[in-house]
């Protein structure tokens, strides 16, 4: 049920670290000890089906577990709805990806994961090729998302920012090969005030160790 944000140097694999968590890649060597039953990620680059609808992209994992049609159908629709991409005189679930645009496509991919109800969800830079803005909307959005459904978020971000205004804790990995150099625990209140003296004393001390 908490929100943690894995921060370093360029390189040092948090996106790998991530990808080992999902079971995406194999460790040379220890071990992944998995306490959950389902799991979905997030992708930096949206990774949907250029061939299916929006509809049929967010019920994809729901189709791979065998879920009738009708259910999948209405789990997809009811996740794009809290998406933004069906709304009272708009309905974007029977468009393809070629019709959307770029924050579009990643809350696709967010209803998508949000679909198959995980108990742990992995985000990799989801808003690293959105502008400010669609990236400000979605990061609102995934927050009201997570605290809904007391899901437990791991996010790999380079923006410092947005880490400490979305996370409970930071762990901040040192240059490759990456080890564990410091977990800070963000304690300030939500909904969190970005101009506090405190935000910018927790930003400079996140900077400070990733750039040692």
């Amino acid at each position: 049920g908490t929100f943690v944000s894995l921060m370093g140097p360029s390189g040092c694999g948090k996106s790998t670290l991530l990808r080992i968590i999902a079971g995406l890649e194999t460790p040379e060597k220890g071990a992944v000890e998995r306490g959950f039953k389902e799991l979905s990620m997030v992708f930096q680059n949206h990774a949907i089906f250029p061939w299916l609808t929006v509809r049929e992209n967010a019920a994809f994992g729901l189709e791979m577990k065998g879920v009738p049609l009708a259910e999948r159908n209405r789990i997809a629709e009811e996740k794009l709805r809290e998406v933004g991409l069906i709304g009272p005189d708009f309905d974007l679930s029977n468009s393809y990806p070629n019709q959307l645009s770029g924050g579009q496509k990643q809350r696709v991919s967010v209803a998508r994961a949000l679909a198959v109800a995980p108990e742990i969800l992995l985000m990799d830079e989801p808003f690293s090729s959105l502008d400010s803005i669609t990236a400000e909307r979605l990061k609102t959005d995934i927050f009201r998302l997570f605290k809904k459904y007391n899901m437990t978020v791991v996010m790999v971000n380079h923006l410092i920012e947005d880490a400490i205004e979305l996370s409970d804790e930071i762990i901040v990995l040192s240059k490759a090969p990456g080890t564990v150099k410091e977990k800070i625990r963000v304690d300030l209140p939500y909904p969190r005030d970005n101009r506090s003296t405190h935000f910018f004393s927790l930003v400079d001390k996140v900077r400070s160790l990733i750039e040692e």
